[in-house]
């Protein structure tokens, strides 16, 4: 699986979760090239507390586009170290 914007490749694994529709990539597989900080916090009833990235390519900030949940709840221990985006951002096969 790729997650792409703006013509780059912000992520790439062949280990990815699928939660709710959502593509989780392992932290490892981003391309921290293309990560920059957010300070956006989101909560989940079942997954717990999310933090958030934005992804800065060719010079065009999307802002909080990727999240990921550090101290996932017991139900979404499967998710711990992964990275899901949206935001325009393409999770193609």
């Amino acid at each position: 699986m790729k997650a792409v914007w703006n013509g780059a490749v912000v992520a790439e694994s062949n280990d990815t979760v699928l939660v709710e529709g959502n593509h989780y990539f392992p932290e490892s597989a981003l391309n921290r090239a293309y990560v920059t900080f957010s300070n956006h916090r989101t909560s989940c009833p079942w997954k717990g507390q999310a933090s958030y990235y934005s992804l800065l390519v060719n010079g065009e900030l999307n802002a909080d586009a990727a999240w990921t949940y550090p101290d996932p709840k017991p139900e979404a221990e499967h998710i711990r170290g992964r990275v899901a985006f949206w935001k325009g951002v393409q999770v193609i096969d």
